[in-house]
């Protein structure tokens, strides 16, 4: 799988790929009706919430709390409709009121991952994971984990690689490829996607539709996989949290140790601030 730090034009590929405009709107979409409230806004004056615990797998010491899967209580095998086939993904979901998604890529790793899973869960949030079809492969136990947890899984491509330069038919090779793995595992096949790099096409946009997969992109980049430091990603959060914001991060693909560290500080902010944090549902 490439690393995002190999092509440093992926802020540029991105607005080439969206062209100019608003984002799209979603109407059938509404949030995880299970996700935990957001906590109260603390006051002036109040210390901020402590940070997450310790690692996952801390023997001895399992979790003391474990969400319901998203897809609990629905009918087996249960998919929406076919979705259109879109022209640009959705960078925003303003129909989730004051909340806000967080999305990590390229994963799973069993280096990094299983510590953004254990700090979500000790916030009791979910997010959106954007699986690699060879890490998930690799690691279907992290991926069993994350739905576990209530998270969304995904796709991200197969081997991370630049969508427009790709035939059709390696498009669908990388795109079902991933789709198969994750339903092969979890029983359900993604009804998300997110292109490598930020970058689309009409092919993916049709092929991704043909899957029964929704384009998503993001509203705030950390910009994380350039390692520029946690208290510059923690910044990079905060400042561009807003109602419908959906954050990029990483969990794979480099060196995630500050990606790490940064969720454990600025989650406990956000929901301080009133946000609640939470994963769009296709209903």
């Amino acid at each position: 799988m490439r690393s995002d730090h190999l092509r440093p034009d992926r802020r540029t590929l991105l607005k080439v790929a969206l062209g100019l405009g608003t984002a799209t709107t979603l109407h059938l979409i509404a949030a995880d009706p299970a996700s935990t409230p957001a906590r109260p806004a603390r006051a002036a004056g109040t210390p901020p919430a402590a940070a997450a615990g310790p690692p996952a797998g801390l023997p001895g010491r399992p979790p003391a709390y474990r969400l319901q899967p998203m897809t609990g209580g629905t009918p087996p095998r249960f998919r929406p409709a076919r979705p259109p086939v879109r022209t640009r993904p959705f960078e925003e979901l303003p129909d989730l009121g004051h909340s806000m998604v967080l999305s990590f890529d390229d994963g799973p790793d069993a280096r990094y991952t299983p510590d953004i899973l254990a700090t979500l869960r000790e916030h009791r949030v979910r997010a959106m994971f954007f699986v690699c079809g060879e890490m998930a492969d690799a690691h279907p136990d992290l991926l069993r984990e994350m739905a576990d947890d209530g998270h969304v899984v995904g796709n991200h491509s197969w081997s991370h690689p630049l969508i427009p330069g790709l035939s059709r038919a390696a498009i669908r090779d990388e795109l079902g490829r991933t789709s198969d793995v994750v339903e092969s595992v979890l029983g359900t096949a993604p009804l998300w996607y997110r292109a490598p790099y930020g970058a689309w096409n009409r092919n993916s946009f049709e092929i991704g539709a043909d899957l029964g997969m929704e384009p998503m992109a993001w509203t705030v980049d950390t910009l994380d996989w350039t390692t520029p430091g946690t208290g510059t990603i923690v910044r990079r959060v905060l400042d561009g949290a807003a109602p419908g914001v959906v954050v990029l991060s990483h969990d794979a693909g480099g060196n995630r140790s500050q990606s790490v560290a940064a969720l454990r500080r600025y989650l406990p902010r956000l929901l301080d601030e009133g946000y609640r944090v939470t994963v769009p549902q296709r209903i």
